[in-house]
């Protein structure tokens, strides 16, 4: 497999720092949900249900910001909407073991909306400096990459929260947010590239977000359904075999069959578009729920060819809003993005749940991947519709 598109990306002057920053900047994220849940569990003293709202207004609340804070970055610069939200997600986490549970729960959906997009700005930075003909590789390694964070945060989150303290821990995300707000307001990378012809008005919204765009978001948000229904499902197999002990290496399988098909697609001279990918994450894992039952290892093996579909499904749908969204409101389009995904991971979890509670493990695959094909097979009618529109206006 040629590796030239990744040394022409790394060769680009401020992409290895800017993937460097933005992987270290994305860790604590990524270690933010379960060990706030181990917190509220343990040290709080109250149930799952409970530690699941406060999970939920955090994740409402950046669903809600992260469009609002993008459209500052359009309109202010990198600067200062770094300096305010990052500000804001260092002293709330720092605080957050010290706050009883009521004050916990009230604060989490502010504090959500105003935490910092990294995903987001990462890619509109790798926009900015990256030529149009390498973003598709810029994109899937900076896909590899998130894989690679969320193979380490959460572990490290569960490791020192149960080794240590939840205070330590929740203290720890708090000073990495903070030292990455300094390190990303001191680097400072462009979220333009200087080439692009920006206007001096905002175009209104209903001009850019075209069907087309509202499919491409409709992709990213059943992409994340499926995903996190396929994690959930994954655990309650395992659970339902007494091998519950062995979800950390599962997962670690998935994360590195990610890995693999990001490195393939950003590699390769043409890959498939961001459509059949993301028919091929959700069909794939219908029929993994015939491996349950079976031992973890197989399980495992079932679950790699969907898997392999997952990094390129949201490197091919960051570089789809990129070249439809202007220039001009790439940050509230990557907003958006954003938005998308965490409420597409709202939903799986409830969802694929609740199938999972009245049927079975195996049936959660397969609720997954039928959601999730639902979500595509929308976006596809809304594709169709702008491919037809311009040929009716013609007649």
């Amino acid at each position: 497999m040629p590796l030239q598109p990744y040394r022409r990306v790394l060769a680009v002057p401020g992409v290895p720092t800017a993937m460097l920053l933005f992987f270290l900047t994305r860790l604590p994220m990524t270690a933010t949900g379960i060990t706030l849940t181990l917190h509220v569990v343990s040290d709080l003293g109250r149930g799952y249900g409970q530690a699941g709202l406060v999970g939920t207004a955090t994740m409402l609340g950046s669903a809600l910001g992260a469009p609002l804070v993008g459209r500052m970055i359009d309109r202010h610069g990198l600067r200062p909407v770094t300096a305010v939200c990052g500000s804001t997600s260092a002293v709330f986490w720092l605080a957050t073991p010290h706050l009883p549970y009521a004050a916990l729960l009230a604060t989490a959906l502010p504090a959500g909306m105003l935490v910092l997009p990294a995903s987001s700005i990462a890619r509109q930075v790798l926009t900015a400096l990256v030529p149009p003909e390498s973003r598709r590789s810029a994109y899937s390694l900076d896909s590899v990459l998130l894989e690679a964070s969320f193979m380490i945060g959460p572990s490290a989150g569960i490791a020192l929260s149960t080794q240590v303290s939840s205070t330590l821990a929740l203290s720890g995300i708090g000073v990495c947010f903070g030292l990455g707000t300094l390190a990303l307001y001191w680097f400072d990378p462009p979220v333009r590239h200087e080439a692009e012809a920006v206007s001096a008005e905002r175009p209104p919204m209903r001009e850019w977000l075209t069907p087309r765009l509202v499919g491409a978001l409709l992709v990213a948000a059943g992409a994340l359904f499926c995903l996190i229904g396929t994690e959930l499902a994954t655990l309650a197999a395992l659970r339902s075999t007494g091998e519950v002990g062995w979800t950390g290496v599962v997962i670690a399988v998935m994360c590195v069959a990610s890995v693999i098909g990001g490195v393939v697609h950003g590699a390769v001279r043409r890959s498939l578009s961001q459509a059949r990918l993301m028919l091929l994450l959700t069909v794939l894992v219908i029929p993994v729920g015939f491996a349950t039952g079976l031992p973890w290892w197989l399980l495992a093996l079932a679950l790699v060819p969907t898997n392999l579909a997952c990094a390129p499904t949201l490197a091919s749908t960051a570089e789809e809003i990129t070249g439809l969204a202007p220039p001009r409101v790439r940050g509230e389009a990557m907003g958006l993005l954003d938005s998308a995904t965490r409420l597409g991971m709202a939903a799986g979890s409830p969802v694929v749940g609740f199938v999972i509670d009245h049927s079975g493990p195996g049936w959660g695959f397969a609720a997954a991947g039928v959601f999730g094909l639902g979500f595509a097979l929308v976006a596809f009618a809304l594709r169709r519709r702008t491919v037809h529109a311009p040929a009716a206006a013609a007649l």
